[in-house]
């Protein structure tokens, strides 16, 4: 069993409309998530949220580049480039938290993403890997040596957050029922191959 302590914090990451089914970016199965994070966070007193949060032509949008489509990739000024459909526009329905989320006692909300000519899966560095949200600093400062992450995608928001944590010199535990994935071109597999590389460990939410 894992009993948390106050040095360690959970991170959930991205629990958002657009992601969920229906929605213009769905992960299937991300509905399932929403229950595991609810119960899970209860053992928590550090929980941080994130929030996909872009503004409208948002650079990592297939519909800002003419004649592209969602999910090639681009290869932009910081990088290659996953081009999406749009998704988590600012103030949209489907930027916001999912209906059945429970977490008063989250005490952060770290909206990333919102730069318009940068992407940011990251919960910690945006994807020019120069961009930091502060997060890091954040955590020092509550005095959290270890975090534990669940949310959607495991392949993108999850695994880079999860290895950028670990970059940041925490110890790093991925809740693995706790996530879903895209698995874009074998995405999925890339990303535990990276995360295991890091140092990322992982759990089940019946551990808690």
């Amino acid at each position: 069993m894992i009993r948390p302590a106050v040095t360690d914090a959970l991170l959930l990451v991205d629990l958002q409309n657009d992601f969920m089914p229906g929605g213009a970016l769905a992960v299937a199965g991300g509905e399932e998530v929403v229950p595991i994070a609810n119960r899970v966070a209860r053992a928590f007193a550090n929980v941080i949220l994130t929030q996909d949060w872009h503004p409208s032509g948002h650079i990592s949008f297939a519909s800002a580049h003419v004649g592209r489509a969602p999910f090639e990739t681009a290869r932009l000024g910081y990088g290659d480039q996953v081009l999406w459909p749009d998704h988590c526009v600012q103030q949209s329905v489907g930027a916001a938290f999912h209906r059945e989320l429970d977490v008063p006692h989250a005490q952060l909300v770290v909206r990333k993403g919102y730069h318009a000519h940068t992407d940011s899966y990251s919960a910690f560095v945006e994807a020019d890997r120069r961009t930091r949200t502060g997060l890091a600093g954040y955590l020092r400062e509550r005095g959290v040596g270890r975090v534990f992450l669940l949310g959607l995608a495991t392949d993108f928001c999850v695994a880079w957050s999860a290895i950028d944590a670990r970059a940041a010199g925490f110890d790093v535990v991925v809740i693995e029922d706790g996530c879903r994935a895209i698995d874009t071109q074998d995405s999925l597999a890339a990303a535990w191959q990276q995360m295991a590389a890091a140092g990322v460990e992982r759990a089940w939410s019946t551990a808690f």
